[in-house]
C-alpha cells in the first residue's frame, strides 16, 4: 500500500527575503523515507509523511509511524558528509547525558548515527517534546513575546552549563557552519585570508568584489579591542543559531526542546550569546524596507539577557564581549553561506545578497544612528 504523503504537493521554503520559493533540494519522498528508516531496527511501519520543513538548506520531514513521531533529515553530502553529521551528533549526546532537552539521535544497526545513500546524507531523529510555535515563520525572526525572550536566555546559559567539559576541537572546514577563527584573531584580515583561501568557491566570487577592503574597513570601524574582549573568554562548545524557530514550547511560555545543531562549533558563551541577540532582537529581513531606524528591539534583546543571567552569571567583561562582538558576529556565518551559495548551489545572485545584504549591511546597520542606539540601550539597560 502507497504511503500518504499529506504535505509534498507544492512544497516550498523559505527564500533570503520575504518569500517563499521553490526548494533547492526536492522534498523527501516515501520511498525515499522508506529506504533510510530500513538501515534502523528499531524504525516502525510508515504510515504517513505529516510536514515537510520550510528550510532552505536541508529537506526534511515528520513521519509518522505506528510507534511514534519521527524527523528524518537529508543533506547534499557536499554540505554534510557522514563525519561532519557525527561531530554534530556526539556533541548532542553530551548534552543529553548532562539533561539537556535536545532530540534524541537514532543509530543503525552499525551504531552509526548518519547513513549516506547516493550522494545525500541522512540523520534520524525521535519528536522532541514541545510546540514548534515558530514553524512556520521564517528563521530568524523576532520572538512573540519578551517572555518567550526570557525563556530562550534561560534555556540558552543552561545548555551552555550542559556543554560544560566537552572538549572536541574546531570542526573542520565545511559549509553552512558558525566557525570562530576571524574575530577572536589578533589581525582578522589574516584570518580572513586563510578563510577565504581555504574555500575556493569563496575566494572565486570574492576576487570580483573588493572583499579585502571591504572587510578592512568593518574591522577598522568595529575590530578595536575585540580580541582582548575574547581572550578572556572560556572556550565553550555552542550552539551558533539560537533563535526560536530552533525551539520547541510549552504551555506556560518555556523552552521545552532545543534542536538544530548543524552550525555548533567550539567558540564562547559570549559568542553564542552574540548570536542570539542579533538573530532574535533585529527584524533583519525588514532592512532595506523603508523603517531601518525601527527594525531593533532592545527590550527582547534585554529580556534574553535577563533570561540568561537568572541561570548563569554574566560578569560585566562577557557582556562587554557580547556588545563588542555584536557588529561583526554574524561575519564568519555570512562567509559560509556566500561559500555554500557559490560552490554547491551555484547560485550567485543568493551568493551576492549574502555578501551585500547580509555581512555588509547588517554590519552597516549597526554603524547608522539606530543600530548605535541599539547598542546603547543594551549598555544602558546593562549600566555598562
Amino acid at each position: 500500500m502507497a504511503i500518504p504523503d499529506e504535505a509534498g504537493a507544492g512544497h516550498r521554503v523559505h527564500g533570503m527575503g520575504l518569500a517563499m520559493e521553490a526548494p533547492t533540494w526536492p522534498a523527501i519522498t516515501p520511498e525515499e523515507a522508506a529506504a533510510v528508516l530500513a538501515h534502523y531496527p528499531q524504525a516502525a511501519r510508515i504510515e504517513a509523511l505529516r510536514w515537510h520543513s520550510p528550510r532552505p538548506f536541508s529537506a526534511a520531514t515528520l513521519i509518522d509511524t505506528t510507534e511514534g513521531m519521527l524527523l528524518v533529515k537529508r543533506h547534499d553530502r557536499r554540505v554534510r558528509t557522514a563525519a561532519g553529521l557525527a561531530e554534530e551528533h556526539r556533541f548532542i549526546a553530551y548534552l543529553a547525558a548532562a539533561g539537556a532537552p535536545v532530540p534524541e539521535i537514532w543509530r543503525t544497526g552499525q551504531g552509526e548515527s548518519a547513513v549516506a545513500l547516493g550522494e545525500a546524507t541522512y540523520e534520524v531523529h525521535r519528536q522532541a517534546p514541545g510546540e514548534d510555535l515558530y514553524r512556520d515563520r521564517l528563521s530568524w525572526t523576532p520572538f512573540q513575546s519578551l517572555a518567550h525572550a526570557h525563556a530562550a536566555g534561560v534555556s540558552l546559559a543552561r545548555l551552555h552549563r550542559a556543554s560544560l567539559g566537552y572538549d572536541a576541537p574546531p570542526r573542520p572546514v565545511q559549509p553552512l557552519v558558525a566557525s570562530f577563527g576571524i574575530l577572536p584573531a589578533i589581525d582578522p584580515m589574516t584570518a580572513a585570508e586563510a578563510y577565504v583561501a581555504a574555500r575556493p568557491a569563496l575566494a572565486a566570487f570574492l576576487a570580483g568584489h573588493a572583499w579585502h577592503r571591504r572587510l578592512s574597513s568593518l574591522f577598522a570601524a568595529w575590530g578595536e579591542g575585540l580580541a582582548r574582549h575574547i581572550a578572556g573568554q572560556p572556550p565553550l562548545w555552542t550552539h551558533n543559531d539560537w533563535h526560536p524557530s530552533n525551539l520547541l514550547w510549552a504551555a506556560d511560555d518555556t523552552v521545552r526542546a532545543v534542536f538544530d545543531f548543524g552550525l555548533a562549533d567550539r567558540s564562547c558563551a559570549a559568542h553564542d550569546l552574540a548570536i542570539a541577540i542579533e538573530r532574535t532582537a533585529i527584524a533583519w529581513l525588514e532592512l532595506g524596507e523603508g523603517r531601518d531606524d525601527a527594525i531593533a528591539d532592545p527590550a527582547s534583546a534585554l529580556a534574553l539577557i535577563a533570561g540568561y543571567e537568572a541561570m548563569s552569571p554574566i560578569d560585566p567583561a562577557m557582556m562587554e564581549s557580547v556588545i563588542a562582538m555584536l557588529p561583526l558576529v554574524h561575519v564568519e556565518f555570512a562567509l559560509s553561506e556566500i561559500d555554500y551559495f557559490a560552490g554547491v548551489v551555484g547560485d550567485r545572485d543568493a551568493a551576492m545578497l549574502a555578501w551585500e545584504g547580509y555581512l555588509l549591511g547588517h554590519a552597516d546597520w549597526f554603524g547608522s544612528a539606530a543600530g548605535r542606539d541599539f547598542l546603547a540601550e543594551l549598555r544602558a539597560g546593562r549600566k555598562l
